[in-house]
């Protein structure tokens, strides 16, 4: 039987404007659109692309927390938010952003 994928910490209460502004310092790249935390990622190639989604993809099932990931030709775009607290974004929300971004930068990212 397969393991159980591990569950986020991470609290799914809605943050603050200003706990979002806050977080999102850290975060370099990532901003606030539609009610969402996003970003986009310019990759060398279509293959870097498709491999940082599955990393990314690897991620989201440990932390049991997903994001709409967009795939393009060098491209990758993530949007995430958290269903279950209304749409709004969580901790949650910035630890999968966090997660992404530590991934990055090994797929060539930028």
């Amino acid at each position: 039987m397969p393991a159980e994928p591990a569950r986020s910490a991470a609290s799914a209460a809605p943050l603050s404007p200003k706990e979002i502004e806050d977080r999102l310092t850290g975060l370099p790249g990532w901003s606030l659109g539609g009610g969402r935390l996003t970003r986009s990622y310019r990759l060398g190639s279509h293959f870097a692309a498709t491999a940082m989604v599955v990393h990314v993809a690897r991620v989201q099932e440990e932390l049991d927390h997903h994001s709409d990931l967009t795939l393009g030709y060098h491209t990758v775009s993530v949007a995430v938010h958290t269903h279950s607290a209304g749409g709004a974004v969580t901790a949650k929300d910035v630890e999968l952003a966090r997660r992404i971004e530590d991934l990055a930068p090994s797929h060539g990212a930028h």
